[in-house]
């Protein structure tokens, strides 16, 4: 009898969940894990919401008529799938748009030749008629000074490509972004009249590529467009072959008084402690050029998505579980820090927050702004369920825009990461249509994300524990 009671406690011992399964109460991840992806490949619906954006609300800059029916979709989405406490949280916001003019033409014997164009997104307009001016061509900013005499008077055109030899796009975009972002104020500051920029993507068409530019206060505001590469390619050959010649820029881009956008919330409340939140996170705005359907109406579909499906499962939730669709990313990130600072903030602690603004390519891991300790905690404890999804790292790196406001008030950030290497065929441009999205992978990086929220939320509970933190 006692060899047979030994025997049974033994037995029990390896059949238990582990020591904070048994503490917990709650649903080993693994399990969970494959669970959504049962239910989320064989039912998913984040590519019929995708489709549902792109379709009501294809342009949708935050405070135009798009960015409000958008934010009138959220509300809906989340209403039709039963989410908790469902409310919108509004700022005020700029609002910008481009106008119907947007022409850039090159000199050239017996007529003119068209380039492609778009406006940056901020940029002035020019006179009716357009202006036009000879043309300087630079690879930089630093440029700028070292060529000032030069500058005076013309239009600068800033070529440099983002890097090839990069493996991750966003670095490469990283290093050529400024041009962008800095290069009309650079340039202004020296006497130039406007600016063209090279667009931030690698894929060899003549799709231009818009994106933020940013005024400074000691320059002169002048109008700024971005070219496709093809364009860009043949001003650079004509400039070599004629460096005098001649540039015509006209474009419609207008400032408008500010008016009010609002951030979309809805959650399912945790069991034990609602006050502390796991956030879902992504920016509903998108720019004016295709349908934004990467950027970011995937990471909208599969936050929304991730919420549903962790509903649909009844999973138990210690803490409260929370999407927000932010607005005015694009245009100045006013969504993401309007949310931080929020008074009903005051009375929650965000323990964390992932975010989907990469696109919505296969997902392959997980940055997280944190610590190198609290990086390996969560690697240690979700990595090898992940896996399941085909997830491959969770490594120290910024978790996103949206969310990074958050980091201030004791938030641990975390970004899905996706594939890159066709992100930025797309990003900013026509090109981003509902076409260039795989419903195969989208589903995937909502599943994803359901499955590391499932996990967070049921951390051992309290902002203050050194479990936790």
């Amino acid at each position: 009898m006692r060899t047979f009671t030994i025997l049974m406690i033994l037995l029990s011992l390896t059949m238990a969940p582990t020591a904070a399964e048994a503490r917990e109460g709650e649903v080993p991840m693994e399990e969970v894990t494959r669970r959504l992806l049962s239910e989320g490949m064989q039912s998913g619906q984040a590519m019929a919401l995708l489709t549902e954006l792109c379709a009501q609300a294809p342009h949708r800059l935050a405070g135009t008529p798009g960015g409000r029916s958008a934010e009138a979709l959220g509300r809906a989405w989340m209403e039709r799938f039963g989410f908790q406490e469902i409310r919108q949280e509004p700022f005020p916001v700029r609002h910008w748009e481009r106008g119907p003019v947007e022409r850039v033409e090159l000199s050239a014997v017996g007529g003119s030749v068209p380039l492609a164009t778009c406006a940056l997104g901020g940029s002035v307009g020019t006179p009716a008629g357009g202006l036009s001016a000879p043309v300087i061509e630079v690879q930089g900013l630093g440029e700028i000074s070292e060529r000032a005499d030069e500058v005076k008077g013309r239009i600068v055109f800033f070529n440099r490509p983002m890097d090839p030899t990069q493996v991750s796009t966003f670095h490469a975009y990283g290093g050529a972004a400024d041009q962008r972002v800095h290069g009309a104020s650079v340039a202004a500051k020296h006497g130039a009249v406007g600016v063209l920029v090279r667009s931030m993507t690698m894929k060899e068409d003549d799709t231009p590529h818009t994106g933020i530019m940013i005024y400074r206060d000691d320059a002169p505001k002048v109008p700024a467009a971005a070219l496709g590469l093809r364009s860009a390619d043949l001003l650079s050959k004509a400039l070599t072959d004629h460096p005098d010649l001649q540039v015509t820029l006209e474009l419609s881009a207008a400032e408008h008084p500010p008016v009010e956008a609002v951030n979309t919330l809805g959650q399912i409340n945790g069991a034990e402690r609602p006050d502390e939140v796991v956030l879902l996170g992504c920016h509903l705005d998108a720019w004016d050029k295709g349908c934004g359907a990467h950027d970011d109406g995937a990471g909208c579909a599969q936050v929304v998505e991730a919420l549903r499906l962790l509903g649909a499962l009844g999973l138990p939730l210690r803490r409260t579980v929370r999407v927000v669709l932010y607005m005015d990313e694009e245009t100045g990130g006013i969504g993401g820090k309007a949310y931080a600072r929020a008074d009903a903030r005051k009375s929650e602690s965000h323990v964390y927050a992932i975010e989907s603004d990469r696109g919505g390519f296969v997902p392959l891991g997980f940055t997280v702004n944190a610590e190198e300790p609290i990086v390996d905690r969560l690697r240690r404890r979700t990595l090898a369920s992940l896996e399941i999804l085909g997830i491959r790292f969770m490594e120290r790196g910024g978790g996103g825009a949206d969310i990074g406001p958050l980091k201030a008030l004791g938030c641990t950030n975390v970004g899905l990461v996706p594939d890159s290497q066709r992100y930025f065929d797309v990003h900013h441009s026509d090109n981003d249509v509902l076409e260039a999205v795989h419903p195969r992978e989208l589903q995937l990086g909502a599943v994803a994300m359901a499955a590391l929220a499932y996990a967070l939320a049921n951390e051992p509970c309290g902002s203050a524990s050194p479990e936790m933190r």
